[in-house]
């Protein structure tokens, strides 16, 4: 049995490949040649086309990072992350796939806009889309469709990873401190290196099967932060958004993504984090 994993040349999929590849038959599938020693089929992870090259290939897992990403535009965002999503879903469920890792992002929430402001904080892993560019939207719409193929087939385990902000092991940004409100201005507050991302993609696919579909916050449990995270949000949101959490205990630097799902559910903790 072989684990597929989509837009197999990007970042993250061509570490999480090599790394799989050492125990189990992977195959990616990407438009672009990823230039690993793992097995590639040229194409597109939303056309069934494709997507019918693998059809003498037995796939128990998918590992879906395939997507357009912040940035792009709302047609886009839709017909990739939303319809191409269902599409490769039907394509493997129809195949007997019961285990599916879905890349979704800590912007399903909206926090794109500077106009972004949590019901909660902590943000907890199924806090609703309040999105505004159409990315994040695209996202939680995925995280949607899993849960349609869900109700549809009982048996199948879908984890949907919010993932935070992703930086190389070797060039990690600097820590963020107080500053004026900007757009994603969240993203650059959570963040993990790749190594801890590939880690967390891997342990999800190994897990247990737990028939249903799970919402998890994909982050470290500390912010990339320099200054307090109060300090930080304060200067952002003023007194719009209680920030109580982070005045109390040893809260200051904590992560503004309640990861304590994914602790719990994987028990996945990232380890490279701010000294």
């Amino acid at each position: 049995m072989a684990t597929l994993i989509t837009g197999g040349s990007g970042f993250i999929a061509r570490a999480l490949s090599t790394e799989l590849a050492g125990d189990r038959e992977v195959v990616t599938i990407s438009r672009r040649n990823p230039e690993t020693d793992v097995r590639w089929v040229k194409g597109n992870f939303g056309l069934f086309e494709d997507l019918r090259q693998l059809d003498g290939t037995a796939i128990d897992t998918v590992i879906h990072l395939g997507a357009v990403t912040g940035g792009c535009s709302e047609h886009d965002a839709i017909q990739v992350n939303v319809e191409g999503s269902r599409i490769l879903l039907r394509y493997a469920i129809d195949r007997g796939c019961r285990k599916f890792v879905m890349a979704s992002s800590i912007a399903a929430v909206g926090m794109q806009s500077v106009n972004f402001r949590p019901l909660e904080i902590p943000i907890s892993d199924e806090h609703p889309c309040l999105d505004r560019d159409g990315y994040g939207w695209s996202k939680f719409m995925m995280e949607e469709v899993t849960k349609y193929h869900s109700r549809q087939n009982a048996d199948i385990d879908v984890i949907n990873l919010r993932l935070s902000s992703v930086a190389p092991d070797e060039k990690l940004p600097p820590l963020q401190e107080v500053g004026p409100p900007r757009q994603w201005g969240l993203g650059s507050l959570t963040l993990m290196a790749l190594c801890d991302a590939v880690r967390v993609f891997r342990m999800a696919a190994e897990s247990p099967t737990v028939p249903g579909v799970r919402i998890l916050n994909a982050a470290a449990p500390r912010s990339w932060v320099k200054d307090p995270v109060a300090r930080i949000l304060k200067n952002w949101w003023g007194d719009g958004v209680d920030l109580s959490y982070f005045e109390s205990g040893d809260n200051s630097y904590a992560s503004v993504y309640d990861v304590t799902g994914i602790e719990r559910e994987l028990g996945f903790v990232a380890d490279h984090l701010p000294s």
